[in-house]
């Protein structure tokens, strides 16, 4: 009997991040004594004032009905500020803005509005893992152009035009970026802009949700620069700044005519985000950022931590990631090799031997488009983070 599922779920990937950490899991319950860098998951906790928010919200008694599709308002409008003051995207209002399930679900919802079968969509490579699989959902074709070590993984505006076609519909970058950490300056993006200008109907997806965690100094959004807003998808969301990930609320700020076609699409799948999420949203974007703050903190001092003892293991080739909490190292070195019963031919190969032989779980680079590469998340204690490097070099060291 032919299977009932369709092509589109069939032929689909299953998120690598996602995989790794089930694996993990799977092992923990079977008691193994399991580090898991394999999530971009912060490990701190949601801040207070946010989490009374939410508690406050409950006791009010006036968010358990449905809420508006695009978000509540004052909400909306308190993002469009942040956008205005911070980001200098000085357009931005609050009918700019949709609130969604987290970014995940905002990059979904733009990517079903803009696509027609056979669009291309480059995508700055090493990508965030779902970029691609969405897109090919649409009916879209991703098309890699790919960011080098030598560069800090980032590619540029000259690769970027070599790639644009007549089906050229878009172009997606995060930044900072997950995986590799890396953050585009005002001077790169100013030439990614340049060539999206000489551009008609080409939209620029702005992955913005580790903004709060950017060791640069200020973010620079592409959206502030003359003639961008009205061609840029801005995506941030509130997961990783503000360690409120299961709250799953992100957002776009876009021109009126997509973020009203994300609001019909929204309104036809999920309708509007919980009530009570969106009242710790709206804490956490108008409250306080002292929190946030003394987190980005912490994770600065984690990856120097991590620097330190990665530069340690013989073999690791890493750049100094400036954003995010993840490093990227190139893994080689380490194909071809072998011990403890296992066979190294590629990164896929090595995440399995740590797994196995470490009991650390991490995410391979082939599913962000760097197949020599692994990705390691530091968003977890320094404790966890010395042990897990001590088994990694010790597992590392086995190989021949």
């Amino acid at each position: 009997m032919n299977s009932i599922l369709s092509d589109r779920i069939l032929n689909m990937e299953e998120s690598a991040t996602l995989a790794m950490a089930k694996k993990a899991r799977e092992l923990k319950a079977q008691g193994i004594d399991i580090i898991s860098l394999s999530l971009g998951e912060p490990d701190f906790k949601t801040p207070k004032h946010i989490q009374q928010a939410a508690k406050d919200a409950i006791d009010e008694g006036k968010y358990f009905s449905y809420p508006p599709v695009a978000g509540y308002q004052d909400l909306r409008e308190a993002i469009a500020k942040k956008l205005r003051e911070e980001n200098n995207i000085t357009q931005a209002k609050a009918e700019n803005i949709v609130v969604s399930v987290g970014a995940k679900h905002s990059i979904a919802n733009t990517f079903m509005c803009i696509i027609n079968e056979g669009d291309e969509v480059v995508i700055f490579s090493p990508y965030w893992v779902s970029y691609a699989e969405i897109i090919k959902l649409c009916g879209g074709v991703p098309v890699l152009i790919e960011g080098k070590l030598e560069n800090n993984f980032k590619a540029t505006a000259a690769q970027l035009e070599a790639a644009i076609t007549p089906k050229t519909k878009a172009v997606i970058y995060s930044s900072p970026c997950n995986p590799t950490g890396s953050v585009f300056s005002q001077q790169e993006l100013e030439a990614i802009a340049a060539v999206v200008m000489k551009h008609q109907n080409m939209v620029v997806i702005a992955d913005e949700i580790y903004e709060l965690i950017n060791f640069t100094g200020k973010n620079f959004s592409i959206a502030s620069l003359p003639g961008m807003f009205e061609r840029t998808v801005t995506v941030n969301g509130f997961s990783k700044g503000y360690a409120m990930t299961g709250w799953r609320v992100g957002y776009i700020c876009a021109p009126l005519e997509i973020a009203k076609a994300v609001e019909k699409m929204q309104g036809q799948f999920t309708s509007g985000n919980t009530g009570i999420a969106q009242r710790a949203a709206l804490a956490g974007i108008a409250g306080d950022q002292t929190p946030s703050q003394e987190m980005a903190a912490e994770y600065l001092k984690r990856r120097e931590l991590v620097l330190g003892l990665l530069r340690d293991i013989p073999g690791i080739k890493t750049h100094v990631p400036e954003g995010a909490f993840y490093f990227f190292p190139d893994v080689t070195a380490f194909f071809g090799k072998s011990a403890h019963g296992h066979s190294v031919a590629n990164a896929d190969d090595l995440c399995l031997y740590l797994l196995a032989v470490a009991n650390v779980s991490l995410v391979t680079g082939s599913a962000f488009g760097a197949p020599n590469c692994v990705r390691i998340s530091y968003a977890a204690s320094e404790a966890e983070l010395i042990e897990a490097m001590k088994r990694i070099k010790k597992a590392l060291g086995d190989l021949a």
